[in-house]
């Protein structure tokens, strides 16, 4: 498949397999780098301003110079998207990536001569519909891990970078008693906060609630749930979220890029108010979400169900 695949390469576009990164790259060495990720709708890219908007701000927190303009990242994230949604059916979309490092230091320069002072890579990757289809039907399974999110004062969550490795490790563990199971850690505090590439939210007393935007890396898709919450009329607080509230929550979902708002089932082994996948406020939060972007997303999803 990634022979049809392209990406745009420190300014040019070539094909995926033929991009190469010196394993010197501060990126490799240390996921000293920061990324975004968009996604399609209908084959149309969602809220791209919104996501380079929180890139450069990731960039920035890192003092990382991508020595690109977003102007320049915006056109190159339109023509990478452009080019690979040839490669997906009509009713399949796909995610859009940026990513840049702080590149080598100085005595790696010696050995790379000619090397760009940063790697600047934009690419992208089909949306995998037919894994994930069945959580839309029966509901994420959502367990906290042991490991907890760093406090925001060691390294602000705030930032995308590639330094996973706190929610990498919290998701192998969870995995390792449920292979279908979802992380979600809990901050330092011992309340929730969030989980790889995901925000949380429950619903309580009709209230829709998420965890405090200090604890969390703020998702586009998170505000957007806030915002069509707030159109709904709902109450929206962003709040403590200890272990007894989410254990007697009303409903739970959690919003990612991918998973746009997906109803959790059961936290912690334990099912989410009377077992509704999804629930009503959930539900009526999706079709907001499907009006919203133009696109049956949902449907999208639950088509793969059984498949």
């Amino acid at each position: 498949m990634s022979e049809n695949w392209v990406v745009w390469f420190n300014g040019e576009i070539v094909p995926e397999h033929e991009a190469r990164v010196p394993f010197r790259d501060r990126g490799f060495k240390y996921g000293d780098a920061a990324f975004d990720t968009t996604r399609t709708f209908g084959h149309k890219i969602f809220k791209l301003d919104e996501h380079l908007d929180r890139f450069y701000k990731s960039l920035k927190y890192l003092r990382i110079d991508p020595g690109i303009s977003r102007a320049e990242l915006k056109r190159a994230t339109e023509e990478v998207a452009e080019l690979n949604l040839k490669n997906v059916t009509g009713d399949e979309d796909i995610w859009v990536t940026q990513r840049v490092t702080r590149g080598m230091d100085e005595g790696d320069k010696r050995q790379w001569p000619g090397y760009p002072d940063r790697t600047v890579l934009v690419e992208s990757r089909p949306l995998p519909l037919r894994e994930r289809g069945k959580f839309y039907r029966d509901g994420l399974k959502v367990v906290t891990p042991s490991i907890r999110r760093p406090a925001p004062d060691t390294l602000s969550p705030r930032a995308k970078t590639h330094n996973y490795l706190n929610l990498v490790i919290a998701e192998l563990e969870v995995k390792e008693r449920d292979p279908e199971a979802q992380a979600v850690l809990l901050d330092t505090n011992g309340n929730l906060a969030e989980g790889k590439g995901s925000n949380i939210f429950i619903v309580k007393d009709g209230a829709v609630i998420t965890p405090k935007e200090r604890y969390v890396l703020p998702g586009v898709s998170r505000q957007t749930a806030m915002d069509l919450a707030r159109e709904k009329n709902l109450s929206v607080e962003e709040a403590d979220i200890d272990l007894y509230d989410a254990l007697n929550a009303e409903e739970m979902f959690i919003t990612s890029t991918s998973f746009c708002i997906c109803p959790v089932g059961s936290f912690n082994g334990n099912k989410i108010g009377d077992g509704a996948v999804p629930g009503p406020v959930t539900k009526g939060l999706i079709d907001a979400y499907v009006d919203y972007v133009g696109c049956d997303w949902y449907g999208q999803y639950l088509k793969h169900s059984n498949t």
